[in-house]
């Protein structure tokens, strides 16, 4: 493995590495993340009503309407925000290094994300086609089209913060101070899934957990290899453009999806092949992502 680049990602970290600062860090990011959530809750309770305010809050099904589920997206950037207030306050630097160099990290953004999309193009166009589960209207098209760019901004938003968080901020600590990928990509990516996991999904709770935790040790992956966050945000863009935009599970942040698919999250037989298609695909868009930041 290549991971060359990967020590001028980190190299910004090693001033202040002490493993009790992270996990202070951590903390600090948590308290922000938690206080500042329950203002923004507050304020849409006011200002939008209690229908709102319950479907960006609960946790078994939120996201149903369009309007929750962009107010969800963008809240996201309260992570972003605690991130770099905690980069630069506990770790003393520039929280814009927890992104790489800036301009290789929009010119790698933009080539992945160029594959990427020319990827998805391909599987849509080309056999074979359709669902074996039904699927129903989401959003009508004029409707979606018209949301489309603040819902494209909205999922950037989204993405982009777990990004910074788990690859920049917290990859970058660990790999300052351990050598081991063993330790700052497998630990991230643990975290990452457990944080995905679904109460309500059942058995198939932990697939969803395993599922993003190899997401995100290819995210790590392309992190070490490419210097920068500009990959791995690319392809956890496109990955959840689509699951968000164009076809979502049926009552599961699927206010702005295109189509809906009615499935049952917790039935196994029904859920285990989509998921494994979804690992497929992670697996294509990894392979594409490392050939294009070759170029």
């Amino acid at each position: 493995m290549r991971y060359d680049a990967h020590n001028d990602f980190v190299a910004p970290a090693r001033a202040h590495a002490q493993v009790w600062r992270l996990a202070l860090g951590l903390v600090l990011i948590v308290v922000i993340v938690i206080g500042l959530n329950a203002l923004f809750g507050q304020a849409v309770l006011r200002l939008a009503g209690e229908g709102l305010h319950r479907d960006i809050t609960r946790i078994e099904t939120p996201g149903q309407s369009a309007a929750g589920v962009l107010i969800l997206l963008y809240s996201f950037l309260i992570m972003t925000l605690a991130a770099a207030l905690v980069t630069l306050q506990l770790h003393r630097r520039n929280p814009l290094t927890l992104l790489g160099h800036w301009p290789l990290m929009l010119r790698q953004f933009g080539a992945t994300l160029a594959v990427l999309i020319a990827i998805a193009i391909a599987i849509i166009v080309l056999p074979p086609w359709g669902f074996a589960d039904p699927l129903v209207p989401g959003l009508s098209p004029v409707t979606w089209i018209l949301l489309l760019p603040v819902s494209l901004v909205a999922v950037l938003v989204q993405t982009s913060a777990e990004e910074i968080l788990f690859r920049g901020y917290i990859q970058q600590q660990l790999a300052a101070r351990f050598r081991s990928p063993l330790v700052w990509m497998v630990a991230p990516a643990a975290i990452f899934g457990l944080l995905h996991y679904r109460p309500d999904a059942g058995a198939n709770g932990w697939l969803i957990m395993a599922w993003a935790a190899g997401f995100a040790l290819a995210a790590a992956d392309l992190t070490a290899r490419a210097g920068t966050l500009g990959p791995a945000i690319a392809l956890h863009f496109v990955t959840n453009a689509s699951a968000l935009l164009i076809l979502s599970a049926e009552g599961t942040l699927s206010g702005l999806a295109l189509f809906r698919l009615q499935i049952d999250m917790a039935d196994p037989v029904a859920l285990r092949p989509y998921l494994m298609i979804d690992a497929m695909l992670i697996l294509i868009g990894w392979l594409a992502a490392r050939l294009a930041i070759r170029r």
